[in-house]
């Protein structure tokens, strides 16, 4: 996958793609269909698949002091969209300039002129231009004065809930503990990726050795312990390995910053450093302060045979 940070000054072969465009938040089931429709487009017309999004989302440009909402960080969206065959991403930088576009600038400029995208597809609900003025269906008809293709997919929906798929649903289905229901929407476990930081090693002490990483930007799932699945993704340890997580604020400790905090079964080794990806597969219970370090330690014991009980019937 090629990534593209800029829409000018592209050469012809990263031109001319089919791509589908939104911000794309957690890569759910909604966002692989819309990619999907982009992908068979470009099938037709000998054109490969590309994703145009923008980093930071509109909505960090527009609300820096808002409470963290992302799903996955730029790098981890990046990795998705690797994954699941994108050729061309287009990760465009939002800034004044691009805000300051009007729908028919942004579609002519950026759109036609910038990437050349020969077919672009977006959801129902796309909102594009300053003061997010284009709709989907005038996408549509600046399609056709500027000579590209536009498809407009419907809004998927979640069985379940009867609601459709969106990023909101995943985030409600997160902050009420309910990793199973935020996989179903997305078609993938909950991810957290980062490199794994310094901590202040008192799991090592306990028997219980922690990988600790940020969470910082990112929308917080709801605070307590969490069966998970984890991959190390590089380095000599690299792999995948069932675990268990706490999720929070360390109560036990008087801490005030949230983290997550994974122990990996049956592994032993320094991963400082190493990037990992966290799935968060089960919640099984909040986070509690202990009377003392003996009790702790057992509910860790307890959590941990549930946590690979859990994983072991998941395969």
């Amino acid at each position: 996958m090629r990534l593209h940070r800029s829409y000018s000054g592209l050469g012809d072969a990263d031109r001319g793609a089919s791509a589908a465009i939104g911000n794309f938040d957690g890569v759910h089931l909604g966002h692989r269909a819309v990619m999907e429709l982009a992908r068979q487009a470009g099938d037709k017309i000998g054109a490969p698949l590309g994703v145009l999004t923008f980093e930071p989302h509109p909505r960090e440009f527009f609300a820096p002091d808002a409470p963290p909402f992302r799903l996955m960080t730029a790098a981890a969206k990046a990795h998705r969209l690797q994954k699941i065959g994108v050729r061309h991403l287009y990760q465009i930088s939002f800034d004044e300039t691009l805000a300051s576009l009007s729908a028919r600038e942004f579609a002519q400029q950026v759109v036609a002129v910038g990437l050349g995208l020969r077919h672009v597809v977006v959801g129902a609900d796309f909102r594009f231009g300053k003061g997010r003025s284009g709709t989907a269906e005038d996408l549509v008809a600046l399609g056709r004065d500027f000579g590209f293709g536009v498809t407009v997919a419907e809004l998927m929906q979640f069985e379940a809930a009867g609601v459709p798929v969106s990023s909101t649903a995943i985030r409600t289905a997160l902050s009420e503990g309910r990793p199973r229901d935020a996989k179903a929407m997305l078609g993938h476990w909950h991810r957290i990726d980062g490199p794994v930081l310094h901590g202040a090693k008192r799991g090592r002490n306990l028997g219980y050795p922690t990988a600790n990483m940020s969470i910082d930007g990112l929308h917080p799932p709801k605070f307590g312990v969490y069966a998970v699945q984890v991959e190390v993704l590089d380095g000599a340890h690299s792999g995948s390995y069932g675990g268990v997580a706490s999720m929070g604020v360390r109560p036990m400790f008087g801490e005030n910053r949230a983290n997550l905090e994974t122990h990996l079964f049956d592994f032993a080794g320094d991963l400082y450093g190493a990037e990992l990806s966290v799935a968060l597969v089960d919640y099984l219970r909040p986070e509690r302060k202990f009377d003392g370090i003996e009790a702790l330690v057992a509910q860790m014991d307890a959590d941990s045979a549930r946590a690979r009980g859990i994983l072991a019937a998941w395969g």
